[in-house]
Order: C-alpha cells, then sequence, then structure tokens
C-alpha cells in the first residue's frame, strides 16, 4: 500500500475525477458569503478501502466576496497543518484578502474534525500509513478541487497555500498541476522526515511500539511459524535475535516517509509564482529543509519572519497574506 501512496509524479492523470460539492449558506453581509460543502473523496478506490470510513466524505469551506464575477477574483486552496481540525484559523488567514478580490477555500483533512476517526484521540495518528493516507487523499482532493474551481466555478487565478504539513502537501499540488498556480508552502519542510527524524516529532513519535512492529515483520519472514506464538514472546525472541535498536527503527521510517520528499517532485510551470516563507527560530523545520525546497525549485523565492514554529502563524499572518498577493501577482 505504501508504495501505492505516492507513484511517479509523471504518472499523476489530469483531468482529476471531478468534484460536484452541496453546498448550502452558512452566512453572508453585504460584501461577502461562507458556504460549506461536501463531496466524496476523489481517492482510487483501493486507498478508499484503506481509508477509515469517516474519511470518505470530504468537507470544504467556501469564502467568496460578493458582486465580483470569478472571473476578476482569485481563489486559494488552504490545506491544514498538523491538528488543524477545523476551518475558523485558515478562514481568519484568508477572510482580510476579500479586499483583494481573493476568495478563501478551505479543505478539511481526512483524520481531522468531523473526518477523525472514531479511535484517534485529537491529532494523534495511529499508525505511520495514516499520514501517508492523510497526505494522499489531501493532495488527490485539493487538485480536484482546483479543477473544479477554473471549469465549472470559472476562476482565472489560483493558488494553494498550507502550514507546515500542510504546506508540504501545498508544495505537491502546486509541482503536479499542469498550469501554473500560485504556491506557497508556509513554515514547511522539503520531508516528513525532518520533522519526524530530525525535530520536535521524534520525541513524541511511539518508537517502542514501532521496535515491535519491525520485530513482529523480521520474525514473519525468518519463519512463518512464529505467528502462531505469542506474541509479547515473539517480540523479545525476536529482540535478543535480531538485535534491532531504535536508530534502526528510525532509519526505517526515513526509508518509509522518502516518499513525501518534495525535492523529487518536478518544478512547478511558473516557479516565481512559488513563495516559501520560513521561521527564524523553528524548532520543527530546520532552516537547510526549507532551502533544500528553494534550491530544486529555481527562481521560487524564501522569505523569512521571526519566531517559532507556532509563534510564527500566530504574529505573522499577515506576511503571509502578503506572499499569497504577491504570488498570484505573479501569474
Amino acid at each position: 500500500m505504501v508504495k501505492q501512496l505516492f507513484p511517479e509524479a509523471q504518472c499523476q492523470n489530469w483531468p482529476p475525477p471531478a468534484v460536484q460539492p452541496m453546498w448550502k449558506t452558512i452566512w453572508e453581509t453585504q460584501n461577502s458569503c461562507l458556504r460549506e460543502g461536501v463531496f466524496r473523496t476523489t481517492c482510487d478506490e483501493r486507498l478508499i478501502d484503506a481509508l477509515p470510513p469517516e474519511s470518505h466524505n470530504a468537507r470544504v469551506a467556501f469564502l467568496t466576496p460578493k458582486y465580483v464575477t470569478p472571473e476578476k477574483t482569485a481563489c486559494v486552496v488552504h490545506l491544514a497543518g498538523t491538528g488543524d481540525h477545523t476551518f475558523e484559523r485558515r478562514l481568519r488567514l484568508g477572510g482580510p484578502l476579500l479586499k483583494h478580490n481573493i476568495a478563501t477555500m478551505v479543505l478539511e483533512s481526512p483524520y481531522y474534525g468531523q473526518r477523525r476517526p472514531s479511535m484517534q484521540r485529537g491529532a494523534k495518528l495511529q499508525c505511520v500509513s495514516d499520514l501517508l493516507l492523510l497526505g494522499k487523499a489531501t493532495i488527490d482532493e485539493a487538485r480536484s478541487l482546483l479543477y473544479w474551481l477554473q471549469n465549472e466555478a470559472g476562476y482565472g487565478k489560483m493558488g494553494i497555500c498550507g502550514l507546515s504539513m500542510g504546506g508540504v502537501h501545498a508544495a505537491m499540488v502546486g509541482s503536479l498541476h499542469p498550469t501554473p498556480i500560485a504556491t506557497l508552502p508556509f513554515l514547511a519542510p522539503h520531508s516528513a522526515v525532518v520533522p519526524f527524524c530530525e525535530g520536535v516529532y521524534k520525541y513524541a513519535t511511539a518508537w517502542d511500539a514501532l521496535r515491535e512492529d519491525a520485530m513482529a515483520w523480521n520474525a514473519f519472514q525468518e519463519n512463518a511459524e512464529a505467528l502462531t506464538q505469542d506474541v509479547t514472546s515473539l517480540t523479545e525472541d525476536v529482540a535478543r535475535k535480531t538485535g534491532i535498536t531504535i536508530e534502526q527503527v528510525r532509519d526505517r521510517l526515513r526509508s518509509v516517509l522518502s516518499l513525501t520528499d518534495v525535492t523529487r517532485f518536478p518544478v512547478p510551470k511558473n516557479p516565481q509564482a512559488v513563495i516559501f516563507v520560513g521561521a527564524t527560530d523553528d524548532g520543527y523545520i530546520p532552516r537547510h529543509s526549507v532551502m533544500e525546497l528553494q534550491k530544486a525549485w529555481p527562481g521560487s523565492e524564501v522569505r523569512w519572519v521571526t519566531g517559532g514554529h507556532v509563534s510564527s502563524f500566530f504574529l505573522h499572518n499577515d506576511a503571509f497574506r502578503k506572499a499569497i498577493v504577491d504570488a498570484l501577482d505573479r501569474l
């Protein structure tokens, strides 16, 4: 399943599966309107079978200016960072952009919000494969929404942005889009390997559980009869035989998460419309990881804000909004 999640970029078909969200108006004012829509995820059927049932239906919020035609309006799709379960935070980021005639579409990720599986607590994903499924489904759904915005809603200029994990997904979507769009990864690494194997997430990952998983897999490979043994005694026995260390487990995770390395993806059609925003004191995303992205996409721009991973989002929304406006202007 892991190998199917992120096939080679050149194998990505266009157009993506079409979506027809079912919309309902949440509120409207004299100058703006907020709607929410629901549609079935556009993932491949094999991936839908792997997703929890709660994640099969996608939800979006759509904030638009009134009395301005889509041809004269831009729209940016905002993807979720880790733990961003609802629409509100990203709507607050996009709201002031209405005065620039920029609409905001917010996608709720699988495993988050109303799409969260019943066995999951908060944003704590239970399996490594959940992280990859979340990413693949988000990318597929975002590509379908961009296609809808262009061909059904009639928007001329479009963009994709996201914070942290959402920034990685935004970079992938911008890379795979067949025409130029504004691509805005905020506080994003070049790969999920960085936060989980190098940054602070390595202190919050259940390495012992992953070690037991590696032991059980080794046992399965070495002796099929071992499957009939007690799992606890099995893993302890294999541990003595194999001597699997936590560092070896990290290497295994590093190998799997290398699928998310954005530098392996194609350069977007208009790299001048790519603006990365990094934080000077980010404990999750080191400076070198942001620069890896810029190096891989010549012509793109990196901007820096002062602060850490979380404080930068709360203190520098204006910098993110300016990056959105500037990137759209370059299309």
